[in-house]
């Protein structure tokens, strides 16, 4: 459902005003900004009136960051409101059958195209999820909402296609700006996530939807990481070294995480469990670790102050880590709707919290500082599962404010982000992609190569002929100079092979009896939905300089001829055009 949903349409000299001028592109950033900045701060409340409605804690208090929840209500409400989440998400498959598409799938596959009213429902999914305790983010919500409307905006304007993934890499930009009190973060979570790469033309409208989205969502709804870390002196060769193991175990620990999704979704299926029942399930498991601790509740935003965590027992922590790890999988394996943003932050924490203190007590002599590693490991984690290293370390530079700190958090996500690359090679987002069929790794637009189908290139002036015409009727019906190439069908019609002209002619009678003794590409067709890169290919296994295209692979009725030449050069032009565009050339 890449594009549908209603929007306004904007008058036709406005739209002509802001398609000319790259500053116009920044007025709209602009306001985009401001309502993803309004979005994240109602989405918040939203979900705060819930816990304290539906969980009876007080106003202002976080579930996640409490020290006790009613036990009866703990495992209730995630259990209940799953039930109701399943029955209302087989409700939406009779009356939106599919799926609704996120900004990054958008982006690489759509041209930014997004549906609005898909994503106001997966905002409130996501709502409903982490508001009666499913251990998901907001984030997905969050991005979900200000891209969805950002995207509306843009066909508003009737924007180009490099114009409209910027619209929708600035919602995001904004979302998660306010949502971390990050913009710098919020950025570059555009720059590596929604758009795929950096480009000098999307610098201006990205940069000012971040900082407008933080100034809006700082003005209704203040938000902070909770990360307070004192000054630290010169980090150190052997800070670097640890902070480098650090990576290595948040990727394997972000890789089991994201494996661990997939195979208690699959493990849900394979029971047959009823769709609905399956929340229910997951919200059932969710609340009775809540038993044990309330901090697997929700996101987990309460959860993340650092200065609670570093008072926190290690036993006490270690038993969050697991649970909140195991929360997080069954949540979204079950069926939640969220993300796993917040939740990679909160153990990356504690993960590296509790490497800090086990080196520490194997060797007394390091000395290491337990907050300065629990960033460190927050930021490595969250680069793992998300798939953002600048975006984290920003993160950690934006939360404490100390450089030397961000340094050893750059080598940490470095190492973190190779790893993941190595033995697994996706982010949760991409890995959800793969699990659909997808080949897309990032929101890099390739959106294109599958719009320029055979369909658009193909001539469709074919001249066929009999393949059982003999050699000199076919000379008479195309005398040399006429045609290049001729396709020859057989008695039903359907495609037999390819004959050249020249080479007809240039027989002697004694050689050939008919058209059918002299084809070429006899087993080798073009579909019209091959993209161009599935169309060259095609060239290089049958060694071919043209091919037939057919109605389908049963029908075999001839529709059009495509030539390897002119597939190569109208993906030359396309790609060029693609590049420029990116550059803000055209």
């Amino acid at each position: 459902m890449a594009s549908s949903g209603y929007f306004l349409e904007a008058p036709q000299r406005l739209r002509a005003l802001v398609r000319a001028r790259e500053s116009s592109l920044i007025v709209i950033a602009a306001v985009i900004g401001a309502m993803s900045g309004l979005f994240v701060a109602a989405m918040s409340a939203a979900v705060e009136l819930l816990h304290v409605g539906l969980f009876d804690i007080p106003l202002g208090a976080r579930l996640s960051g409490l020290n006790h929840v009613d036990p009866v209500r703990a495992i209730a409400v995630p259990a209940l409101g799953g039930l109701v989440l399943g029955l209302a998400l087989l409700a939406l498959l009779r009356w939106r059958p599919g799926r609704e598409i996120d900004p990054i799938e958008a982006n690489a596959l759509h041209g930014g195209h997004m549906s609005f009213r898909g994503s106001i429902i997966v905002a409130l999914q996501t709502i409903w999820s982490s508001g009666v305790g499913g251990s998901v983010g907001l984030e997905a919500g969050y991005t979900q909402l200000a891209s969805g409307v950002a995207s509306s905006l843009g066909r508003a304007f009737h924007l180009r296609r490099a114009d409209q993934r910027v619209m929708v890499g600035c919602g995001a930009a904004a979302a998660i700006a306010g949502a971390f009190s990050a913009p710098l973060a919020g950025a570059f979570y555009a720059f590596e996530l929604v758009l795929g790469g950096y480009a000098p033309a999307s610098l201006a409208p990205i940069g000012v939807a971040a900082v407008t989205g933080y100034a809006v969502t700082h003005l209704f709804a203040p938000l902070s990481l909770g990360i307070s870390i004192r000054q630290v002196g010169e980090v150190l060769g052997q800070d670097l070294a640890i902070a480098a193991v650090l990576g290595l175990l948040a990727a394997l620990t972000g890789i089991a995480i994201m494996r661990g999704v997939a195979l208690f979704d699959t493990l849900l299926v394979r029971s047959r469990l009823w769709t609905p029942l399956r929340p229910m399930f997951g919200g059932l498991l969710v609340g009775l670790m809540a038993l044990v601790t309330p901090q697997v509740l929700a996101s987990g935003h309460g959860a993340l102050y650092l200065n609670s965590l570093i008072a926190m027992p290690v036993g006490l922590m270690a038993a969050v880590f697991v649970l909140k790890a195991l929360a997080s999988i069954v949540s979204l394996g079950s069926g939640f709707r969220g993300g796993l943003f917040f939740a990679s932050l909160l153990l990356g924490s504690l993960g590296g919290h509790l490497f800090a203190a086990g080196l520490s007590a194997v060797l007394p002599g390091v000395n290491l500082d337990l907050g300065v590693y629990a960033v460190i490991g927050m930021s490595a984690l969250s680069a793992s599962i998300i798939g953002a290293p600048l975006t984290m370390s920003f993160i950690a530079l934006e939360a404490t404010g100390n450089l030397w700190l961000t340094t050893a958090v750059l080598v940490a996500v470095i190492v973190s982000m190779q790893v993941t690359r190595e033995l697994f090679g996706y982010s949760f987002a991409t890995w959800r992609f793969h699990l659909r069929g997808e080949t897309i790794r990032s929101a890099a637009d390739v959106g294109w190569i599958r719009d320029l189908t055979v369909r658009r290139m193909m001539r469709a002036d074919v001249v066929t002929v009999a393949a059982d015409t003999s050699i000199a009727e076919f000379r008479n019906l195309h005398p040399l100079g006429s045609k290049t190439q001729v396709v020859a069908v057989d008695a039903d019609g359907r495609y037999a092979g390819i004959v050249f002209v020249a080479e007809a002619h240039g027989l002697k009678d004694s050689q050939a009896a008919s058209v059918r003794d002299i084809l070429h590409a006899r087993t080798v067709t073009l579909l019209p939905d091959m993209n161009v890169r599935q169309a060259v290919a095609a060239f290089d296994v049958a060694e071919a300089e043209s091919l037939a295209v057919v109605e389908s692979a049963d029908s075999g009725r001839v529709i059009g001829l495509l030539t390897e030449a002119h597939a190569l050069r109208r993906y030359a032009e396309e790609s060029d055009n693609h590049r420029r565009s990116l550059m803000g050339e055209t």
